[in-house]
């Protein structure tokens, strides 16, 4: 990755528990599409539990943490994160509190600011199982519930008000309020804000994983290890550093380079699964290209090992010697 210029706030690079720089004015002929929404994450806390350590920047599965979370909110129009700058693999505008250090409160009122979308995705940057499908599912319990929020619950049954969708205009009221009852926003706890609103509750044990501790970190790395989920958690580790946002059925490949394996030659698995990116990529680089050309090369295949099992001599029936295709 090509880490952030330091002076430019917008600039990006393009390339143990039980787990289970935009102008938000830009988007006021938009903000009402039901789909939209803008991101909040905070990542400047002091992280005393990890001994200080650079929280956001930590890595579970080969990616920092801050960026698996940005991988999760993509669809946002706007991405703003409150800290100080830093390398990222997606655009994101940066913002931070006033004073630094002042409190969640403080970070979300100033990465609300930035926004301009009716619906605001809040979220901590140490997420790791944090992905798409969860953001999404937030949104629609908050389309469809009809309240201020919808936030995640842990396993022990604990709001997570920082893995959650909320109204934008809530959140502009209750942080008006605050600010007008106590004369500031430093130093309030979340849950003064998150009281006062009408909250739907999502239960999920795994996304709602936060890395707190070494432990947590270790736990979280441990996970992504296990058969069932490296796979996936490898394929978007890949293309999150070549920059892909490509969504593609990994068994069609999977099963095209066994094809390519057993019935050609094993070396060709990954020489076949590359020309079909190629081609795919020249054909207009989306889910259905990747799809149409791995159909064509596992027929291929198949019908390579056919030939080989069948046992037919390099010759037609009807051939003469002297017509066999190799014949000079």
């Amino acid at each position: 990755m090509t880490p952030n210029e330091p002076d430019d706030p917008g600039s990006h690079d393009p390339a143990a528990r039980d787990l289970g720089s935009h102008d938000p004015g830009a988007y006021d002929l938009g903000s009402h599409d039901p789909g939209a929404y803008d991101a909040v994450v905070l990542a400047g806390g002091g992280a005393r539990r990890l001994g200080g350590a650079d929280k956001p920047g930590l890595r579970v599965g080969g990616r920092a943490l801050l960026d698996r979370v940005l991988a999760a909110c993509a669809d946002a129009r706007t991405t703003v994160v409150v800290a100080d700058p830093r390398p990222t693999v997606r655009p994101v505008t940066w913002a931070r509190e006033d004073p630094p250090g002042a409190g969640p409160v403080a970070a979300l009122d100033a990465g609300l600011r930035r926004t301009g979308a009716d619906r605001v995705v809040v979220l901590s940057a140490d997420l790791p199982f944090l992905d798409r499908d969860t953001v999404r599912g937030l949104l629609s319990a908050l389309r469809s519930g009809g309240t201020d929020g919808a936030l995640l619950t842990d396993a022990d049954g604990r709001e997570q008000p920082l893995v959650a969708a909320y109204s934008a205009a809530a959140l502009r009221r209750g942080l008006a309020s605050l600010d007008g009852a106590h004369g500031g926003l430093t130093g309030l706890p979340l849950r003064r804000l998150t009281a006062a609103l009408d909250l739907t509750r999502v239960p999920d044990p795994v996304a709602s994983f936060d890395c707190d501790t070494w432990d947590d970190l270790a736990a979280a790395r441990a996970r992504i290890r296990e058969h069932g989920h490296v796979l996936d958690e490898w394929i978007s580790a890949v293309k999150d550093e070549l920059g892909l946002d490509l969504d593609v059925d990994t068994g069609v490949l999977l099963d095209l380079a066994r094809d390519a394996a057993h019935g050609v030659a094993r070396p060709a698995a990954p020489l076949t699964t590359f020309l079909v990116g190629y081609a795919a990529g020249r054909a207009g680089d989306d889910p259905e290209a990747v799809a149409h050309a791995a159909r064509k090369a596992a027929a291929l295949a198949q019908r390579w090992a056919a030939e080989d099992s069948a046992g037919q001599p390099d010759v037609a029936p009807d051939a003469t010697p002297d017509t066999r295709p190799d014949a000079g």
